[in-house]
């Protein structure tokens, strides 16, 4: 384990909870003496007491131990605002509708950031019967491939799965104005708008 928690961080979210070092030692049936060397760095809690710390401070394990509080930004549920997290040992793909702490295979996962594609990661984007066809000239090889095309609205977010040897495209039902956002094992994610169409 590269990190553990710290004082400074128990004081902190100890005081953000309103919490005096008496009533969070209650809570985890050890004395107040015992909390205040946890915040004042002459101690450190045993492992056996990180969750129900955790579950005295309302916040996740990762959240003590980075010592970064996760506050949900996307209160609106805009879709657009969904962040992408791929793991790097495993290739795990995770949506989450807002920032948020992501951890797979023991490694803590930064969002990714779409950027605009570049001439060999262009997004061609047709309508036709309701629905989007989105297609990319792109490898698709074992070591270089999209591993998947996504359409996002407001409020939805459809995501295909791709695999090495298969067709870089997918088909979506148009819900209006949105993105597509695609991901290149090698460049990492692209996005690009959905054009208006009409009916």
């Amino acid at each position: 384990m590269n990190h553990y928690v710290t004082g400074g961080t128990i004081r902190r979210l100890r005081e953000e909870t309103g919490k005096t070092q008496a009533e969070l030692a209650a809570k985890l049936c050890v004395s107040d003496k015992t909390v205040s060397k946890w915040e004042t760095g002459r101690g450190l809690p045993d492992i056996t007491l990180l969750e129900p710390l955790v579950a005295a401070l309302n916040i996740s394990v990762i959240e003590l131990l980075s010592g970064e509080c996760v506050a949900n930004v996307n209160r609106a549920a805009n879709m657009k605002r969904s962040k992408i997290y791929v793991c790097p040992v495993c290739g795990n793909v995770i949506h989450a509708a807002g920032s948020t702490v992501i951890s797979c295979c023991g490694v803590t996962l930064p969002p990714l950031e779409a950027e605009e594609p570049d001439g060999g990661h262009e997004l061609q984007v047709e309508y036709s019967d309701g629905e989007y066809y989105v297609k990319l000239m792109h490898p698709m090889s074992k070591t270089h491939y999209v591993s998947f095309i996504a359409y996002v609205t407001d409020g939805s977010f459809d995501m295909v799965k791709l695999y090495p040897e298969g067709g870089a495209e997918a088909r979506f039902s148009a819900r209006g104005r949105g993105e597509i956002l695609a991901l290149c094992n090698q460049h990492g994610l692209i996005k690009a708008s959905v054009p208006p169409h009409r009916k």
